[in-house]
């Protein structure tokens, strides 16, 4: 579809990039109150242990100390961190403060202090008295372990979801369509292979921050590096039983968030000490902290079996996972589920697809939320078995893609059987341009099938690999956004959204919709946005959500606010609302037949700077606040796709694999920011090496992390990584705004399966545990001799 538009599908620079740039406060720690208490957290330094004794004497003595709180003074509220909807999808089965401790970095105590040093100094004080109980850290020991993580009988889950604690087991899902074992016993040929994803670290820049406040009005004020300040009132409310008329939480400007901060973290603890002191008080996590005691991506073990006739026509896919929560069970059951639901519908001609599984307790640090949200593991097993399947039919791997590959206007039965952890949504695919991002790709990337390897000099071979993609945008019938717009004198419109900017540049873009919709300049719209008290609900940014849910809401609220803008230029001119037209600069009569203002060109109109300053200041008893609100909640989650290929170079001596190229086309609609939907790209092709190559969360054997620090924890620079080439399709989805996707997740998924094929082009040698180490290539390298 060919639209002209004149202010989505411009570039234009971040609304904040200015002020970050000239160093203005913007962050949590830049905006807290001096004079706030610090707090700082007692961890546990086991995996898994029950604290017999807390002694606080010598702390409490230290000046300076305001208080020490444990388990015996906080309410027991068994809750989910997760910030998800409601009914949470996630088991409750985390307390404030609690006696058992389950991993290396659980809460223990809480302290405040009126400075860092001293609140430091009397965490080293306190001392704790531990029965130290044997942890459990193999996934594949869990069901079957005499240790119970979650002993507790107050832990439950708002829905069944296959919870059963005393087997360790956090959630279950299985889906079945078709005969899967009887069709593959009739396939020609079939792969059949296990492949092991790693936990990985989300390094956000800014680390996890809050802080807390009375105001005027006896309310609880938090500010937080939040993703999702409505859901974090509803947890916080939940928690110490107060009405959340009571408590306020805004977002300020976010330093990264990639799913870490949907979670709640570090709000239950200032909340916890203003309301015991009546103090202002703030805490920010060190970064050993963040590492150790936030979240990480679900480990998770993938066996996959596919199967085909000598065509190359898939005819079934089972894929069967096991997923290791950690000690709590935030987002368990549905990053579990999204493992199948968004990456086995790229291939929906098989006769028979079966998926399910279990998600179980360790005690390691947590998993949860990360950019990419179970898709990234399942289109690693699926996309690296294609390759395999192509291997053995003596055929293109990107052919056989394109053989199988969903198209435009078709469907998958698994739109209608999976959701994100229930029941799915009937969905036909309006915009799907994957053979535009195949052929392009191809071509970007000079793809020869049969010159996929080349030798270079000095022990260097060069290979490349490809893999194909898709996400969803927004979680259908379950997400909602809103968004208020209101004229402001001089003629300018004040939009308030509920949505959270985590640095993606999604203020940006949403000022940008809502000028196009109103015809307007994107310079006259101001943002606020994130503020449980002064915009209107979302639900948050995750499940690429913001752009597609968020986007069309503003787009009602726009239309909206054209129609209250129509009708108040006819009360004021006893016209007909319907003949009034505006085009962002002018409201006049359609026909010119009577004059609703003064002579301009010809043409009867009234600015809209003037009518502004009328409506707000002249009108005597008819002055009024002309504002609209628009909300919308999807029925449908359309998938942006993307096909990526890259081009390697591997020593041979050492095992390191360099990435020289990556091609990335990408089908995320209209691009409606193209420049800040490349970075997004870009930014998550970067993770999605990472992960492939270098991130991996290490522990000793006695579960305390290793990699809590980025001297141990190495994340891909720019100058680790050679071209990374994005280019977007030419598309359009009827059901987003302006024909828009979702392009915040879709850029991590290919990396692990593209790399990890053109490992295999390279050496002949098929790793199917990631991270592809130096270390783990060569040694491979030298099984073959």
């Amino acid at each position: 579809m060919s639209t002209q538009f004149t202010q989505v599908k411009h570039e234009r620079a971040k609304i904040d990039g200015k002020g970050l740039i000239l160093g203005r406060p913007a962050y949590t720690d830049d905006l807290a109150p001096k004079d706030a208490l610090v707090v700082k957290l007692v961890r546990s330094t086991h995996a898994f242990a029950k604290i017999k004794k807390i002694d606080a004497s010598k702390a409490l003595e230290l000046p300076g100390v305001e208080c020490v709180l444990t388990h015996h003074d906080v309410p027991r509220v068994p809750i989910t961190r997760a910030g998800q909807g409601h009914p949470e999808p996630s088991p409750k089965d985390k307390f404030l403060l609690d006696e058992y401790v389950r991993y290396p970095g659980d809460e223990v105590a809480v302290v405040a202090a009126v400075d860092e040093a001293t609140a430091r100094q009397a965490v080293e004080l306190i001392k704790v008295e531990y029965e130290v109980l044997t942890p459990l850290l193999d996934m594949e020991a869990a069901e079957t372990s005499d240790t119970v993580v979650h002993p507790e009988p107050e832990a439950y889950t708002m829905f069944p979801m296959g919870f059963e604690p005393k087997k360790n087991i956090a959630a279950t899902y299985d889906m079945n369509i078709g005969d899967v074992d009887k069709v593959l016993s009739e396939c020609d040929y079939t792969v059949e292979r296990r492949y092991t994803t790693q936990a990985q670290a989300h390094a956000a820049l800014e680390p996890h921050a809050a802080y807390c406040y009375y105001d005027l009005h006896s309310r609880v004020n938090i500010v937080s590096s939040t993703q999702n300040p409505f859901h974090t009132r509803r947890i916080l409310g939940e928690v110490f039983e107060m009405p959340l008329r009571n408590i306020r939480v805004s977002k300020p400007r976010i330093g990264g968030g990639f799913g870490g901060k949907q979670q709640i973290h570090l709000e239950l603890y200032a909340m916890l000490v203003t309301t015991k002191t009546g103090k202002s008080s703030k805490v920010v996590m060190s970064r050993k902290e963040v590492f150790e005691s936030s979240f990480a991506r679900h480990k998770m073990r993938l066996d996959i079996r596919l199967g085909s006739d000598k065509e190359g026509n898939l005819k079934a896919i089972d894929l069967q996972v096991l997923s290791d929560t950690g000690a709590y069970g935030e987002h368990a059951l549905t990053v579990f589920t999204n493992c199948g639901s968004k990456s086995l519908p790229l291939y929906n001609k098989v006769e028979a697809v079966r998926f399910g599984g279990k998600i179980v307790y360790t005690n390691r640090t947590p998993a949860g939320a990360y950019r990419g949200y179970g898709a990234i593991q399942g289109n690693y097993a699926l996309e690296s078995a294609m390759s395999e399947l192509a291997h053995k039919l003596g055929m293109d791997p990107a052919v056989l893609r394109e053989k199988n590959m969903i198209a435009e206007n078709e469907t998958s039965d698994i739109f209608r059987i999976m959701g994100e952890g229930g029941e799915g949504v009937e969905m036909m695919i309006e915009s799907c341009k994957l053979q535009y991002c195949l052929d392009r790709g191809r071509k970007m990337i000079d793809w020869n099938p049969k010159k996929l390897r080349s030798e270079v000099k000095d022990g260097k071979v060069r290979a490349k690999g490809m893999a194909l993609a898709m996400q969803g945008s927004g979680i259908p019938l379950i997400d909602m956004g809103s968004a208020t717009l209101e004229l402001q004198d001089d003629g300018f419109f004040k939009l308030l959204i509920g949505a959270t900017d985590i640095g993606t540049g999604s203020d940006t873009i949403l000022a940008q919709i809502a000028a196009e919709e109103l015809g307007v300049s994107s310079d006259d719209i101001v943002v606020y946005s994130s503020d449980t008290d002064r915009t209107p609900f979302d639900v948050g940014a995750y499940a690429s959500s913001t752009t597609y849910v968020t986007g069309n809401a503003i787009i009602r609220a726009a239309q909206n606010m054209k129609k209250v803008l129509r009708e108040a230029v006819a009360e004021k001119f006893g016209v007909d609302a319907e003949d009034i037209e505006f085009n962002g600069r002018e409201l006049r009569i359609k026909d010119g037949s009577k004059s609703i203002g003064k002579m301009k060109d010809g043409t009867q109109s009234i600015t809209l700077k003037e009518f502004s300053y009328d409506t707000l200041y002249h009108e005597g008893a008819n002055m009024k606040t002309l504002a609209a609100t628009g909300s919308f909640s999807g029925h449908v989650s359309p998938p942006p796709y993307m096909a990526g290929f890259c081009e390697i170079e591997v020593d041979l001596e050492t095992g390191k694999v360099e990435v020289l190229d990556y091609v990335a086309v990408t089908d995320c609609g209209t691009p409606i920011n193209p420049n800040l939907a490349r970075i997004q790209v870009e930014g998550g092709l970067l993770q999605g090496i990472g992960m492939t190559l270098h991130e991996d969360v290490v522990l000793s054997s006695s579960g305390k992390m290793l990699s809590n620090n980025f001297m141990q924890y190495k994340i891909p620079s720019r100058e680790d990584v050679g071209k990374l080439r994005v280019e977007f399709a030419e598309s359009y989805d009827p059901t987003g705004p302006f024909g828009a996707k979702s392009v915040g997740e879709i850029g991590i998924d290919t990396p692990l399966a593209a790399i990890s094929n053109a490992l295999y082009n390279a050496t002949g040698v098929r790793l199917t545990s990631l991270p592809l180490t130096p270390a783990k290539v060569l040694a491979a390298i030298e099984s073959q001799k």
